[in-house]
């Protein structure tokens, strides 16, 4: 379990530092970014972290390594050496805490996707992410969302093969983490800690979606734990929302500036 826990928070660690290299690419086209050494540096902080989280689930149970995936918030604000407004600060808290909690409250599922069912959440996946991508003006906070989507895909699909193995199924991981990394990058026009929170969030809400609708998935407590878990969404959405607002309130500031959602003091 101390292996575990110590992969964890490396693995949160690399994260935030590819995260941190993202943002500070973010106005940047895509012909310019592929030639950039610190975008294929934060590429491969994020594959870095992508291992020590696969390697830490040989050591732990699938929701602590989830749970503690959120550290890569608390992270962020340390390695990006800025001072979070009292807000800030209390949005990053309130959604670690609460989606660390919810994901304790859900139950695990040894199940993997039938080849049936990988193949219908690919593709309404793909739909939305294709929807998403002809959007030039789409919101940076809904393009958080749509690359956390993509991630917890390639992380349902991920199990699947692991049980499974398939030439199919591997591409489809590959293309939608290429996807999602490009949602992301698009995200960042609106800051750090916003668009961080929000992926960071969507991940694991799709893959617990999938479990819940497909893999029987279910949650601890019984109506005590429901209500434990609604009260836990209604926190992060909080969270995030405090996060956001400085989003709404000064988008071109955030964006112009590259100052981050987080200021220097």
């Amino acid at each position: 379990m101390i292996v575990a826990v110590a992969l964890c928070l490396l693995s949160a660690v690399a994260y935030a530092f590819g995260a941190s290299l993202q943002h500070r690419e973010a106005e940047v086209s895509v012909r310019i970014l592929l030639r950039r050494r610190r975008w294929w540096l934060a590429m491969a902080a994020n594959g870095a972290g992508a291992l020590l989280h696969v390697v830490a689930l040989r050591y732990g149970p699938l929701t602590l390594v989830q749970a503690l995936g959120v550290l890569t918030l608390v992270a962020a604000a340390f390695i990006t050496r800025r001072h979070p407004t009292r807000a800030e600060a209390a949005g990053t808290a309130l959604t670690t805490v609460a989606l660390a909690a919810a994901l304790a409250l859900m139950g695990s599922s040894s199940q993997s996707l039938t080849t049936r069912e990988g193949v219908t959440v690919s593709l309404a996946a793909a739909a939305i992410m294709a929807w998403a991508a002809v959007r030039p003006r789409l919101p940076a906070l809904a393009s958080a969302v749509v690359g956390g989507m993509g991630f917890g895909v390639a992380s349902a699909l991920t199990q699947t093969v692991m049980v499974h193995p398939s030439v199919a199924t591997l591409t489809a991981i590959g293309l939608f983490n290429v996807a999602a990394v490009w949602f992301t990058q698009r995200s960042y026009r609106a800051g750090l800690a916003a668009p961080l929170a929000t992926g960071t969030v969507a991940n694991p809400a799709t893959a617990a979606l999938i479990g819940v609708l497909l893999l029987d998935q279910n949650f601890h407590g019984g109506p005590a734990g429901l209500i434990a878990l609604l009260a836990c969404v209604a926190a992060v959405t909080a969270g995030v929302w405090l996060l956001a607002h400085r989003v709404v309130q000064h988008p071109l500031e955030i964006s112009g500036a590259h100052s981050g959602s987080w200021r220097h003091g």
